[in-house]
């Protein structure tokens, strides 16, 4: 089951950070340090108190997997035109749970959720030879809304 993140789930979390740390580290050592995480507990423990930020988690009895996302809204711009977004900062599936539909059960749950909170739009960035995750989003409906691209000098 999907739900909100709590902080006994923490240490779970910390395991899975280190997870999708490695993928990246591996894809583009470039920019990645291998062994480390993108938030430390502490940092985690403030993420849970906001609601701008929800972390959800799927749990069977252990954490397979979450989802940070991070709401943002523009209103009044000169140039944009109103709208509320759920952006998904970062989404992992445990390596021993790839395969049963993890991954689907929370883009599900937090599709429905932006929807409940009146999301116009589900946006979020994958690395360029992350094949895997390209695949499964596009499997989840979603297309390229912009490309980021470099040089590397």
């Amino acid at each position: 089951m999907v739900r909100k993140a709590k902080k006994s789930d923490i240490g779970q979390i910390i395991d899975l950070l280190h997870q999708v740390n490695m993928v990246h580290a591996e894809l583009r050592p470039d920019l990645f340090k291998p062994h480390t995480t993108k938030y430390d507990e502490q940092e985690l423990e403030t993420m849970l108190g906001d609601d701008q930020k929800p972390i959800f988690v799927y749990d069977d009895g252990t954490v397979r997997g979450y989802a940070f996302c991070q709401i943002s809204e523009v209103s009044d711009d000169k140039l944009l035109q109103d709208i509320k977004t759920l952006y998904i900062d970062d989404i992992c599936v445990d390596e021993a749970a790839r395969g049963r539909h993890v991954g689907k059960a929370l883009f599900d749950f937090v599709s429905d959720f932006a929807r409940s909170i009146g999301c116009r739009n589900i946006t979020l960035n994958v690395w360029e030879g992350n094949h895997a995750a390209s695949m499964f989003y596009k499997k989840m409906g979603m297309k390229v809304q912009k490309t980021t691209m470099e040089v590397i000098l």
